[in-house]
């Protein structure tokens, strides 16, 4: 259960010479676990269009107009700081970054952007506001000064799908049977093992794996949000996940998961039912993302 190698399937970066119109389905469910006394995880689904409401026209139409394009965002948090703390800093977490998506996310234009790496720096922005958040509220609560919280959050306009991540929770893409690790986990294990200091088995079951180096409200070092883009085909599923899921469940298994249903609701289900069977020691959130062709409207 340690962290695989990094890799990215060749295709991923093309442009494609004519761009599918994608239909996406999701599910997000969350677990407590069989140990903890509470929940520290939180998730995110949420989906963006363009609409004009309608309040006069000489023309017969519709009070509600909607545009073609939609856009969709999706995240993971996972609080650390003691139960009450924990929870609090997911759910401020989870909370600032739809208010960075309602009022600050230039949506619809990430695709537009010159150079490319603004739609980069945008996400990157995102992490800086909902660390600040979260220190104005550690502020404010004395009582949870220790509170800090992982983030992973995937955005998908179209066939672009950008992963901006901080922590250990994680982004996986399932694509022709082979699974993808999106993100790399900021412990202090995963970096000793990056640099080939300890072995896969001391990364996975060491206590070093629960030390995370890079979170969201940590006092002494601002948060390093990771940002990746690539591109989604039809066929392929999306996971993000927390390490409740990795830590009690192999990647053969969740690669086995994603290739039994394209139904999102039914990998989740079975993804923490399988948690929780083996033992269920941590909170457990799973979000899949099934990508396929749109129905053709004519």
């Amino acid at each position: 259960m340690g962290e695989p190698q990094m890799r990215t399937p060749p295709d991923m970066p093309k442009v494609p010479a004519c761009e599918p119109k994608l239909r996406v389905r999701s599910h997000g469910l969350t677990d407590t676990g069989k140990v903890r006394p509470g929940n520290e995880d939180q998730f995110l689904i949420a989906r963006f269009t363009k609409r004009a409401e309608i309040e006069q026209c000489s023309v017969a139409s519709s009070a509600l107009e909607h545009g073609e394009l939609e856009g969709h965002l999706f995240a993971v948090a996972d609080g650390l700081g003691g139960y009450a703390g924990g929870e609090l800093a997911s759910a401020v977490a989870v909370s600032a970054l739809k208010e960075f998506a309602l009022n600050t996310l230039h949506w619809s234009d990430l695709l537009l952007r010159q150079p490319p790496d603004s739609a980069e720096d945008e996400f990157r922005q995102a992490f800086i506001q909902v660390e600040e958040r979260l220190r104005r509220v550690r502020r404010e609560r004395p009582e949870f000064a220790d509170m800090a919280t992982t983030l992973t959050m995937a955005y998908s306009l179209g066939t672009t799908l950008f992963v901006a991540h901080a922590g250990d929770t994680r982004a996986y893409l399932y694509r022709h049977g082979e699974l993808w690790q999106l993100t790399q986990d900021h412990t202090l294990a995963a970096e000793l093992l990056r640099r080939g200091a300890i072995s896969e088995e001391e990364a996975a079951t060491g206590r070093l794996s629960h030390v995370v180096t890079n979170v969201i409200g940590r006092d002494g070092a601002a948060v390093r949000a990771d940002v990746r883009r690539l591109r989604v085909q039809p066929g392929d599923t999306l996971l993000l996940c927390s390490d409740g899921l990795t830590g009690m469940v192999p990647d053969e298994s969740i690669r086995a998961a994603l290739g039994s249903s394209a139904d999102p609701q039914a990998i989740c289900e079975r993804l923490v039912a399988q948690a929780n069977e083996a033992g269920g020691r941590d909170n457990i959130t799973v979000l899949a993302i099934h990508y396929e062709l749109a129905p053709d409207p004519s």
